[in-house]
């Protein structure tokens, strides 16, 4: 089974996580099994979690972090199961979905309702930083960035997508 290791640091040892002996044995133990180790001080992330966005970017970059850590636990954990997400958009919610990468759009339309797996038509499908970019559906169409694909498209992670089916 894949595994994960993570490894909790002091708060003053996050800008600089070598520095740590036990975290260099964690590391050759990982590297040993061919496994990956995520860094992360819990005590920073119980201090970000309280914070807006603006103070939570601020003070990461004080601490010298790019990034905080539960984001890149996210992020290497969907890796190692093979997950990705797309995202649905309307007027009234935008819905993000999980699912195995190297799903075709059909089977990726089946994660939300098996009808739409069934009547799979096409997938109308932008790329989130195309669709982050321009900032709505419309502005994508318009700029071409707004694509038909069909039942072979093996979806792509953050593609925003409006499945066109008929039961």
């Amino acid at each position: 089974k894949p595994v994960l290791y993570v490894a909790n640091v002091a708060e003053e040892e996050i800008a600089d996580p070598d520095s740590n002996k036990h975290l260099q044995t964690v590391r050759g133990i990982a590297e040993a099994e061919g496994a990956e180790v995520v860094v992360i001080s819990a005590a920073i992330e119980e201090e970000i979690a309280e914070l807006d966005d603006e103070e939570k970017e601020m003070f990461l970059e004080d601490l010298g972090v790019n990034e905080p850590g539960l984001d890149k636990l996210i992020r290497k954990s969907y890796d190692l199961l093979g997950l990705a997400t797309f995202f649905t958009a309307g007027e009234k919610e935008v819905r993000a979905w999980t699912f195995k990468k190297g799903m075709k759009a059909p089977q990726t339309a089946g994660v939300i309702h098996s009808d739409f797996e069934r009547g799979f038509i096409r997938a109308e499908t932008i790329s989130y930083e195309d669709y982050d970019h321009l900032g709505s559906e419309k502005a994508a169409r318009e700029a071409g960035k707004l694509r038909a694909e069909g039942k072979e498209y093996i979806v792509q992670d953050g593609d925003v997508i409006l499945f066109r089916f008929n039961v």
